[in-house]
């Protein structure tokens, strides 16, 4: 671990939209270091990162293109955790000796609090952001006394956020509650990382045209409890058979919308109703939790996010009457089944930030018989679509638009369907378009489904980007006149 940064050349591959790139060059900065940031992306596509530097900007900016000399006459290179290993810059490099880390690393090396880290390849930054209310309304219920001081609880990671910039105000007895990605993860798994507390939702192909194959991609997740110790607790999804089976050495807390008779929260006996109580079975008891009104998020996969962080709190010492109080007020993050607009009895619904088809699958199945109009298809990850396929075939569909670089795959495979004939689709060249025709499909009680389950990178820079447009688009009145497609 470097003790210093003061006077380093260090340079900052890609600065990004979700707050990594920019967490660490403002710790980079007031550590002392002369920074440099390049990226490959235009200043007009980075403005909200360039406008969160402004008073602790670096020393140089290269942006729209790399410069070898950034690479091969550096003292440290922190790279972005979307840039692959095998980039020829970062390759420049290390033939030239220098080393590379990336943000979380740096964090991890330097941070003191009790981490409990949440990954999955669906729902965890709804389970991350759940969680991090859950201990914090706890610990906010804990008077300090003399000798014992408060505890803080601090949100990082992934989430969009990071907390590189305030790690040595982190105590030993905080908790850190952190998203971590595959990527981040993959970066991690050389220190060896022992969270407190490791959190899995599920797992199923994502991000193959990083890691290739689902074993490489599994490798990447299972970094999340591989180094745990039997001391430490691992939260695991227990409906989910991949991950029940992950190799750990942590204590073991399962969660499920069946009840697995194993130690954990679980909802017996799910069968499609809305579950009245769930069952905590922990050091040979077991506790009836009332449930009905505790989730107010749509959908099965909302509950099982639900009972992960309450789980995860759960072993962290929260209480009963804390979890319940925080999760009932609890309405989800942007972007996520976020209902952003009511015309004339019809709810639209951005679900943007679902960009695996097992998470718009989830969506779909959220609505039960509600008619639907359901937006799907962008960027090619290199996954299976027949997931998302077949649950357009389960859903109560009363349109359907395709979207992007799959939108044409999707139409095809759709039209292999049976009763596809009967749902009047169509494949759009923008959104704008999209929005315009569902508003002309559909009748009063249907719901509009924006739930690609692809990623964005093929229109938008982002699922955000995406999302906003989306939310704008549809908040517009019925007889606004919709605005131009966005430049390519």
């Amino acid at each position: 671990m470097i003790d210093s940064f003061r006077d380093l050349r260090v340079t900052v591959m890609g600065l990004g939209t979700f707050g990594g790139g920019v967490g660490a060059v403002r710790f980079l900065v007031q550590s002392g270091a002369r920074v440099t940031v390049t990226d490959l992306r235009h200043p007009s596509e980075l403005q909200s990162s360039l406008a969160a530097l402004a008073t602790t900007p670096p020393a140089v900016w290269h942006l729209g293109e790399h410069h070898p000399q950034d690479f091969e006459q550096s003292d440290l290179v922190v790279a972005s955790p979307a840039v692959p290993s095998d980039s020829p810059w970062l390759q420049r490099a290390r033939s030239a000796g220098v080393p590379i880390t990336s943000e979380i690393e740096l964090f991890w090396e330097r941070q003191r609090g009790r981490v409990v880290a949440v990954t999955g390849s669906n729902g965890k930054s709804t389970t991350t952001t759940l969680l991090h209310r859950l201990l914090e309304t706890a610990t906010a219920d804990v008077t300090p006394t003399a000798g014992t001081p408060a505890v803080r609880v601090w949100l990082g990671g992934n989430i969009g956020h990071s907390l590189l910039p305030v790690v040595d105000q982190i105590a030993p007895h905080d908790w850190v509650v952190l998203e971590l990605s595959s990527f981040q993860l993959e970066t991690l798994d050389p220190l060896r990382p022992t969270p407190c507390v490791s959190v899995v939702t599920n797992f199923t192909p994502n991000h193959l045209d990083r890691h290739h194959t689902l074993a490489a991609y599994r490798t990447a997740k299972q970094t999340i409890s591989r180094h745990q110790t039997p001391d430490q607790f691992a939260v695991r999804n227990l409906d989910d058979p991949d991950v029940a089976a992950w190799p750990t050495a942590a204590r073991r807390v399962g969660f499920g919308l069946r009840n697995h008779q194993t130690e954990g929260l679980f909802v017996p006996d799910w069968g499609g109703r809305t579950p009245q109580h769930a069952v905590w079975r922990w050091n040979g008891t077991e506790e009836v939790v009332s449930l009905p009104g505790w989730v107010p998020l749509a959908g099965r996969h909302n509950l099982a996010n639900a009972l992960a962080a309450s789980a995860a709190a759960r072993v962290c010492g929260a209480d009963w009457s804390s979890i319940e109080t925080a999760t009932r007020s609890f309405r989800g993050l942007p972007h996520r089944l976020e209902l952003v607009a009511e015309w004339h009895g019809v709810r639209f619904y951005n679900d943007s930030k679902a960009t695996t088809p097992e998470a718009a699958g989830l969506a779909l199945a959220a609505f039960g018989e509600t008619p639907q109009i359901a937006l799907v298809g962008g960027y090619d990850k290199q996954i299976d679509l027949t997931p998302l396929v077949q649950a357009l075939g389960r859903a109560h569909l009363r349109g359907l638009v395709f979207l992007g670089q799959t939108g044409p795959e999707l139409q095809r495979r759709w039209r292999d369907t049976a009763g596809a004939a009967a749902v009047p689709s169509l494949l759009a060249d923008h959104l704008p378009q999209a929005v315009a025709w569902c508003r002309s499909q559909a009748q009063p009680g249907d719901v509009v489904l924006l739930s690609p389950g692809c990623a964005s990178h093929d229109w938008f820079r982002n699922y955000e980007e995406r999302g906003d447009l989306f939310r704008q688009l549809v908040r517009q009145p019925p007889s606004a006149k919709p605005q131009s497609p966005p430049s390519a």
